[in-house]
């Protein structure tokens, strides 16, 4: 598949990179990003190049995974990551903010673009977002994004040698409205 770029208002959203490992490791070295998601803790850099150079690509050549880094539309940092991947036959969003980034929106606004991609391009029909039990950060960028909260999954995630409760939302291509599908 080719290389697939976004844009909002705001932001653009383009492909992940190996020219993007150094703002990956560094935002990966905060304790918020790797206390909530299920990279590797401690983040070294080797983490990162594996991740860029390995994983990113392999998603894209297997229409499995893709995954966007997020940066302002005018240019600039990267401000957040996000991503779709088909886990087990269901398709999920993921998704962090660099932490000197968080708080004005751009998580939310990039989330929803990837979905509105995901249900045009791909074809989705049911995205559904997960984070540990307590994330409050994700979950408010989730349901801003128009995630529906359908409930907990009791200890469906080992991490880092425990098991936790999961938080679950779906977002339909119905829940943005109706021409959402066709917004690629």
């Amino acid at each position: 598949m080719e290389h697939v770029t976004l844009t909002t208002r705001r932001l653009l959203l383009r492909p992940l990179e190996p020219l993007d490992t150094e703002a990956v490791f560094l935002a990966c070295q905060d304790p918020d990003i790797q206390r909530w998601t299920t990279i590797p803790s401690p983040y070294e850099r080797q983490h990162a190049e594996y991740f860029l150079e390995r994983v990113v690509p392999e998603g894209l050549r297997s229409r499995t995974m893709f995954h966007f880094a997020v940066e302002p539309r005018s240019g600039g940092p990267l401000l957040a990551s996000v991503n779709v991947h088909n886990h087990t036959g269901t398709w999920e969003v993921g998704y962090w903010t660099v932490k000197e980034h968080r708080g004005h929106g751009y998580a939310t606004e990039a989330v929803g673009a990837i979905a509105r991609w995901a249900f045009g391009a791909l074809g989705v029909q049911r995205l559904e977002w997960r984070a540990e039990a307590g994330n409050e950060g994700s979950r408010t960028v989730a349901e801003k994004a128009g995630f529906v909260f359908e409930g907990v999954l009791r200890a469906a995630l080992m991490t880092r040698d425990t098991v936790r409760d999961v938080w679950i939302g779906a977002l339909l291509p119905s829940d943005l409205g109706p021409s959402s599908a066709d917004a690629a």
